[in-house]
């Protein structure tokens, strides 16, 4: 039953100094100046706060009162039972200061995050936000009541998953920081034993996964530790854990990666693996970094599973894909992948060796360091501390009677001298080269000082490629783009024939609202014909090469996205984003 506080004058002669929420009640009128103080000074004697006590008291309803303040403060006001709370972000505020402010993180983008409050005239808790959260803060209004009671569900939730995961014996907050640093290894290797880190990690590495993650990445700040996911190729906060599990949790990463967990002030680089099931292993490629307040790691996922989904799964067009699979079957000549770290080339050469591994076939592989694990084909791991470079794998190869080469990247004379001598010599060779398209390529071989005969007579074909994100199935909508816009984007007069209509990203669970589900390829597949062989040999310009190719149907990365913008898969956006149009 709600308690009705009187009128009567307070027994103090001086008035008391209002603040805040009650100051502009009284201004506004809305709360006689003799009730505030009382209020105020009743949420004083029993530690909790003015607007709780002014909604216990009966004065004002909470919808009433949030309504009212939505209007004084010009500030939106939102129906927390209209909001769905798989949408609510975690770990973006630390559940103390949501629990003793009574706020609610909505929406975090960029350097901006959008919070529910009940009093936004409590300015210490948004100072407390904008400090914890490194971000500008907007305000939104919500009833008190309903606030209290997400936040009740919200943390009773948080902790039902946290116990689940690490026990109930266990308290994250009573970790050690790690900060001795005289202690030694022994007492590091107890440190890893600890069971709660174990699950956390490996709860962590089993979610990277179901998300379709290919990088987790582990960061340690002065005041807080950020657990990020790349997925689709976006950096995504998963995660704040207490900053007191950072070295736990990196020693525990370095011992099954079987680095030094006594060494922090070099970067490492290792390898784990976790099993799902009797037939499936996920290996993951670990790298260390020192930082000012700890141990950055970044753990690359690489599944095997990948190399095997076949070249039909890549997203070549038909012309395309008939081009590489006509190269590749040829006995002996070399295939270049190009493009930007973490475009797929990897998966490319691997899906071209994944079709080609066959019994009777000798495959030797170069990498810096191997990724994908494929059974088969001998995988050399280069070592250019022991003076295992890619040059010296490549002499031995030759001397192993191999019949398909690949070498990881053609970064210097040496290297790309060697395996253009072992194409010319009876030999397939795939490699990559870090250009922006394919015509390119060619200019980047000379550029290194390999002669021009040499590139004509060896490289058969070069297949440029981008990664672009591709549109949620679930929720992408059509959208009206005006006809000279999508011509200057690049569409032709014939393109527009109004037998399609592209497509923007959506908002929906499926996609985690980003409208935007996995990643497709976009290809330039260029042949070296004849005529492009007499344009090297001329030493050509990229230019020349580029025209040539066009003359011969080769399409550019931009024209090879837009087909993709046509056939509804990926947004336009994306396409100019990735092919730097």
């Amino acid at each position: 039953m709600s308690t009705v506080i009187s009128a009567s004058p307070p027994l103090n002669k001086s008035p008391a100094q209002l603040s805040g929420l009650a100051h502009a009640l009284v201004q506004s009128d809305q709360l006689q100046r003799t009730i505030a103080e009382q209020i105020q000074k009743r949420a004083a004697e029993s530690r909790t706060s003015f607007i709780a006590t002014l909604l216990s008291s009966g004065s004002m309803s909470a919808a009433d009162l949030a309504h009212w303040i939505s209007r004084t403060f010009a500030l939106p006001m939102l129906d927390l039972d209209a909001l769905d709370p798989a949408r609510v972000p975690s770990g973006v505020l630390d559940p103390k200061i949501i629990k003793a402010y009574k706020v609610l993180p909505l929406i975090k983008r960029g350097n901006k995050l959008v919070v529910a409050t009940a009093d936004p005239a409590d300015h210490e808790a948004e100072d407390k936000i904008k400090f914890q959260a490194q971000s500008a803060v907007d305000l939104v209004v919500v009833e008190y009541d309903k606030l209290v009671r997400w936040i009740d569900q919200s943390t009773q939730s948080a902790s039902t998953q946290i116990s689940a995961l690490i026990g109930d014996d266990f308290d994250l907050d009573d970790l050690d920081d790690g900060s001795n640093e005289a202690s030694g290894e022994k007492d590091l290797g107890a440190d890893v034993d600890d069971a709660p880190v174990v699950r956390f990690l490996q709860k962590m590495l089993v979610d990277a996964i179901n998300m379709r993650a290919s990088d987790l990445h582990f960061e340690p700040f002065e005041n807080f530790y950020r657990i990020r996911f790349r997925v689709d190729g976006e950096l995504r906060e998963i995660a704040q854990p207490p900053v007191a599990i950072k070295e736990k949790l990196a020693s525990r990463i370095k011992v099954i990666s079987r680095l030094d967990i006594a060494e922090r002030r070099v970067p490492q680089d290792g390898r784990m693996k976790l099993r799902f099931g009797p037939e499936r292993a996920i290996d993951f490629r670990v790298s260390t970094l020192p930082t000012i307040h700890g141990e950055k790691i970044v753990i690359r996922i690489l599944d095997s599973s990948l190399a095997k989904m076949g070249i039909e799964t890549l997203g070549y067009e038909p012309e395309e894909k008939e081009r590489v699979l006509r190269a590749i079957k040829r006995p002996y000549g070399m295939v270049l992948v190009t493009g930007p770290t973490g475009s797929g080339k990897t998966v490319s050469l691997y899906s071209y060796l994944n079709l080609l591994n066959q019994p009777g076939v000798n495959i030797s592989t170069a990498e810096d360091p191997a990724e994908i694990n494929l059974p088969g084909v001998n995988q050399v791991n280069v070592n250019e501390k022991a003076g295992l470079n890619f040059a010296t794998a490549l002499r031995a190869f030759l001397r192993q009677d191999p019949d398909i080469i690949m070498v990881g990247e053609i970064r210097d004379l040496e290297t790309a001298d060697i395996a253009i001598k072992a194409a010319q010599t009876g030999h397939m060779v795939f490699s990559t080269v870090h250009t922006n398209d394919a015509p390119t390529t060619l200019t980047r071989l000379m550029n290194m000082g390999v002669p021009a005969f040499n590139i004509a007579s060896s490289v058969i074909l070069i297949t440029a490629q981008r990664l672009a994100r591709k549109l949620c199935p679930q929720c992408k909508t059509p959208m009206d783009i005006p006809s000279a816009a999508l011509l200057e984007a690049g569409f032709k007069d014939s393109d527009l024939d109004g037998s399609w209509k592209p497509y923007k990203p959506g908002k929906c669970s499926s996609c985690n609202g980003s409208g935007y589900k996995g990643r497709l390829g976009i290809y330039q597949a260029m042949p070296i014909s004849d005529e492009i062989q007499r344009i090297i040999l001329n030493h050509g310009t990229a230019l020349d090469i580029a025209d040539q190719a066009k003359r011969e149907g080769v399409r550019t990365l931009l024209e090879s996205g837009l087909i993709k913008v046509k056939q509804g898969l990926t947004s336009l956006e994306e396409v100019l984003a990735v092919t730097n149009e």
